[in-house]
């Protein structure tokens, strides 16, 4: 197991550096340069050229890489031309707001899911099963933008049972340590925040659920369906094994492996930033923050954000990879 995760690791490095690259010839690819697309109409030769030696443009391209290579292990990435602030900084903000926002998102695709995965295989053939099918490729097929606008008119705007944008009401008066709001509420006690927050969580994180739990119930009900056919499934039976025990012990436990997987890699890309459905109930989180860096041409934030979010999702990766060796028996004898 040890060499397992080792080999794992050392497979990041050229990862990352990959990413790195490519990131790099993306921004030096822009018309006219990064220093033209930064300054815009205010892009004089002049500017040009002190916007170059500023930032060390003008040196040789690997030299350019190399500096910006050493920048980004120390995690510095600039400061946004937006807000004046450091890109890390701006990072540290908003990276709560996304991850409370994918938590609730994975919690109602894995509480609704799984069940609805495992019933549509145990009733195979039937309505159930038929309409866990239909629902998870609709669920896959609706643009998530799409989606997101009709939760919004529907329950925040025509009924108004739920809010439709930000992540708390501004006129709360809470107290923000970690920002994470339902968190930060709950660790002060100030329950109407929590609970605020949490209103605030539900119609972008069902929005933004929906692709995962179609994912979901469909590869639930395609694994449930390979178990139930195994051969120590119908050995378990033979022996006079009660089927909840069955069930538990053989189905389940085994059906779950590829479908913990999925929710591994789901997270992951969810964490990468939900920029269509952040943007839609405008959410203080990464996604609506890289949203406003391209209409900005806040192209330090864009830079940061972007490398930051791929190290976040090769980390969730490598923990998925780490988590199924864990899991299956399989892998740890390899």
């Amino acid at each position: 197991m040890l060499r397992f995760i080792v080999r794992r690791l050392l497979q990041l490095v050229p990862i990352l550096l990959g990413l790195s690259v490519l990131l790099f010839a993306w921004l030096r690819a822009l018309p006219g340069g990064p220093a033209q697309a930064a300054l815009g109409e205010r892009a004089t030769p002049e500017a040009i050229a002190r916007y170059n030696e500023l930032f060390g443009l003008d040196q040789p391209i690997w030299v350019q890489y190399l500096r910006f290579l050493g920048r980004a292990v120390q995690l510095d990435f600039g400061t946004s031309s937006r807000t004046g602030r450091t890109v890390t900084t701006e990072f540290l903000e908003r990276m709560p707001g996304t991850v409370e926002l994918t938590l609730f998102a994975m919690v109602f695709a894995i509480g609704v899911g799984i069940p609805l995965g495992y019933l549509a295989a145990r009733r195979h053939g039937s309505w159930l099963d038929s309409g866990a099918v239909i629902g998870s490729l609709l669920g896959v097929a609706i643009p998530v933008f799409f989606l997101a606008y009709l939760l919004r008119l529907l329950f925040a705007v025509e009924l108004g049972w739920l809010p439709g944008s930000g992540r708390q009401e501004v006129r709360i008066d809470a107290t923000h340590i970690t920002n994470f709001y339902v968190l930060d509420g709950l660790l002060t006690r100030e329950w109407d925040a929590a609970w605020d927050a949490l209103l605030h969580l539900v119609l972008p994180g069902i929005a933004l659920g929906t692709i995962p739990l179609a994912i979901i119930v469909r590869i639930t009900r395609a694994s449930v369906l390979d178990v139930v056919n195994e051969d120590y499934v119908r050995t378990a039976n033979a022996k006079g094994l009660s089927a909840d025990t069955v069930r538990r012990r053989h189905v389940i436990r085994n059906a779950l492996l590829p479908v913990s997987t999925t929710i591994g890699l789901q997270t992951g890309l969810l964490l990468s930033g939900a920029v269509l459905t952040e943007t839609v109930f405008a959410f203080g989180g990464v996604g609506s923050a890289i949203y406003d860096a391209i209409f900005t041409r806040d192209f330090a934030v864009l830079q940061g954000f972007i490398l930051m979010l791929a190290v976040v999702y090769v980390l969730v990766n490598l923990l998925v990879d780490i988590s199924y060796g864990l899991l299956d028996p399989r892998v740890r004898v390899r």
